[in-house]
C-alpha cells in the first residue's frame, strides 16, 4: 500500500509538470525500533525513468531524463561487446556531461527550482 501511495503521489507530480514517471524502484527497511524507513535514490533519474509527456509516443524514441543515455553509448556506440567479459570503457566526457543535463532537466522540471551547485 505505502509503495503504490508513494507511487502515485509521485506520478501526480511529475505529470503536473510534463513529465510520464514511466517506473521507479522503491526499497524500504526496518530500523531496529520497527521503524519503516524509505531511502536509497527515491525518485531519482538513477532509480526511476522520466519521459518528456509533450513527446511521449508508444513505440517511439522516447526523450528520457535518466541514464538509458549512458546504457545507449554503451551498448550502441562505445564498441563494447557486453558479452565479452571485458569491463566496459570509460564514459566519454561528452556523455557524462549530456546524462549531467539530463538529470538537471530532471531535477529542475520536477521542483519547479533551479538547480544550484555548492
Amino acid at each position: 500500500d505505502l509503495t503504490l501511495a508513494v507511487y502515485a503521489r509521485a506520478e501526480e507530480v511529475a505529470r503536473s509538470r510534463g513529465l510520464v514517471l514511466a517506473d521507479t524502484k522503491l526499497e524500504f527497511g526496518r530500523r531496529a525500533d520497527g521503524t519503516l524507513v524509505l531511502g536509497d535514490e527515491v525518485l531519482t533519474p538513477d532509480s526511476s525513468r522520466y519521459w518528456d509527456a509533450a513527446t511521449w509516443a508508444p513505440g517511439a524514441r522516447l526523450d528520457a531524463f535518466d541514464k538509458q543515455f549512458i546504457r545507449d553509448w554503451l551498448l550502441h556506440e562505445s564498441g563494447w561487446d557486453r558479452g565479452s567479459g571485458e569491463a566496459p570503457p570509460p564514459i566519454p566526457a561528452e556523455v557524462v556531461a549530456a546524462t549531467r543535463e539530463r538529470y538537471l532537466q530532471a531535477y529542475e522540471r520536477l521542483t519547479g527550482t533551479a538547480f544550484e551547485s555548492a
